[in-house]
């Protein structure tokens, strides 16, 4: 059983947690990241989800990425699920996320790293996790029109690429 906390509409905690899967109460919000990581040949480490889980079977995804746990920071969360799923050992505590997505129960931190990671050196958590590979921007949009990824917007993906290198200033 995960515990997460709670957040308002503005992202302040609310001193008040939940369990994760549960529906929660009306303008009570949760906060997950995500991490994607790019090699110096653009491209990303992407990630087979295990045919066991519930959610998306058998299919492609981004680096890693989880619900942030109660007492957890983001930036915690976000180097907790790397290191869980990947094996990958990263500092994280100066790390800040590229930007974020509201949805409709929450808050995406979405982090953007630059690291040629070796492949044979990944330790995949097999529970939750088949292979890994690189793949580019349209291998990713590809596996997205033939239902082998999870199907992202296609804009979300170009925006993933296209501001892996940017300072955030526009």
């Amino acid at each position: 059983m995960e515990i997460i906390d709670l957040y308002d509409k503005d992202r302040q905690a609310l001193n008040e947690t939940a369990e994760r899967g549960d529906e929660l109460p009306e303008g009570r919000y949760r906060l997950v990241v995500h991490l994607c990581i790019f090699n110096d040949r653009d491209e990303m480490l992407v990630q087979k989800r295990q045919t066991t889980k519930d959610i998306f079977p058998d299919m492609w995804d981004i680096t890693a990425g989880g619900q942030v746990t109660a007492g957890e920071t983001s930036s915690q969360s976000a180097q907790r699920e790397l290191e869980e799923e990947l094996g990958i050992h990263m500092d994280m505590s100066d790390m800040r996320p590229k930007f974020t997505m509201n949805f409709r129960s929450g808050f995406d931190d979405i982090y953007l790293i630059r690291e040629n990671v070796d492949i044979d050196t990944v330790k995949i958590q097999e529970e939750e996790v088949q292979a890994v590979r690189w793949a580019n921007e349209t291998e990713i949009l590809d596996m997205i029109g033939c239902g082998e990824f999870i199907p992202y917007h296609e804009s979300y993906i170009h925006l993933l690429f296209n501001t892996i290198d940017e300072d955030g200033t526009f």
